[in-house]
C-alpha cells in the first residue's frame, strides 16, 4: 500500500479512495460506511457487504452475496460468492463459494480453500489446498498441506511441517477426523475415514479407515488431591 508525505496528496488520495467506494456503490456493492480501502483494480461482486476497516489490495477479486469486514485486509485473493471474512487477513490464495473465514484467521500465501468450509478464529494456513466441507473452528496451524473434502481438525491441531532445514509435506484423507491438540508429523499421510485420537502425535502413516491413539495411560489415585493441597498448605504456613 502506497504512503503518503504531504496534508496534499493525502487530500488527493482521500478524493480518489471516495470515487472507489462510489464506483462500486453503482455497481450494486453495499458499504456500512467510508472507511474502506481499495485498490483500482479490486473487483467486488453485486450485493457483497463492506464493514467497516477493509483493506483491498491489488489483484482481490470478490463475488457476490459476501460479507467482507470488519476489519479484513485482503491482497491478491479471490474470494467466491456468499462468503464471510471477519477480522481476517487474506495473501494470494483462494477461498471458494459459501466458505467462512474468521475471526482472527490469517490465510497466507498459495492457499485453496473449496467451498462450505469453515476457517475459525486464530486458524493459520499456508501454502496448503483444502477441499470442499472442511472444518477447523479454532487454533489450527495447517502448512504445506494438502486435505481432503469433510476433513474435521481439532481445536489446537498443528502440520508439523518444517524440520529446521526442510519443508515437509502432510495429506489427510476424505472424512479424516482430527482430536484436538494433536500434532502431525510431516512427512505423514492420514488417510480417508481415519480417526486421530485427541491428544496424539502422528509419526507415521495412518491407513484407511484407522484409528491413530499415542499417549501416555492416565493413572487415577483416589482421594490424592486432598491430602496434596492439604500438604501445601500446612508448607505455606
Amino acid at each position: 500500500m502506497k504512503t503518503y508525505k504531504t496534508i496534499s496528496a493525502l487530500k488527493e488520495r482521500e478524493d480518489e479512495r471516495i470515487a472507489m467506494i462510489e464506483r462500486h456503490l453503482a455497481n450494486g456493492v453495499i458499504f456500512a460506511d467510508m472507511s474502506a480501502h481499495i485498490d483500482p483494480d479490486v473487483e467486488i461482486g453485486e450485493g457483497t457487504s463492506i464493514l467497516p476497516g477493509v483493506i483491498l489490495l491489488k489483484g482481490t477479486k470478490i463475488g457476490a452475496g459476501c460479507t467482507i469486514g470488519p476489519n479484513t485486509l485482503i491482497c491478491n485473493g479471490v474470494v467466491g460468492n456468499e462468503v464471510t471474512v471477519n477480522s481476517a487477513q487474506i495473501y494470494d490464495s483462494s477461498v471458494g463459494n459459501s466458505t467462512t473465514v474468521g475471526p482472527f484467521a490469517h490465510i497466507r500465501d498459495h492457499c485453496v480453500i473449496g467451498e462450505r468450509c469453515r476457517i475459525g478464529n486464530f486458524v493459520e494456513l499456508k501454502n496448503s489446498t483444502v477441499k470442499n466441507d472442511c472444518k477447523m473452528a479454532h487454533l489450527t496451524y495447517v502448512g504445506d498441506a494438502e486435505m481432503g473434502e469433510n476433513v474435521n481438525m481439532g481445536c489446537g491441531t498443528i502440520t508439523v511441517n518444517y524440520d529446521g532445514v526442510v519443508k515437509h509435506k502432510t495429506i489427510i484423507g476424505d472424512n479424516a477426523f482430527v482430536g484436538c491438540n494433536s500434532n502431525l508429523i510431516a512427512p505423514v499421510t492420514v488417510g480417508c475415514d481415519t480417526l486421530i485420537a485427541a491428544g496424539t502425535t502422528v509419526h507415521e502413516d495412518v491407513p484407511d479407515g484407522a484409528l491413530a491413539i499415542s499417549r501416555p495411560r492416565q493413572t487415577t489415585i483416589a482421594d490424592a488431591a486432598g491430602r496434596i493441597f492439604k500438604k501445601k498448605k500446612e508448607q505455606k504456613k
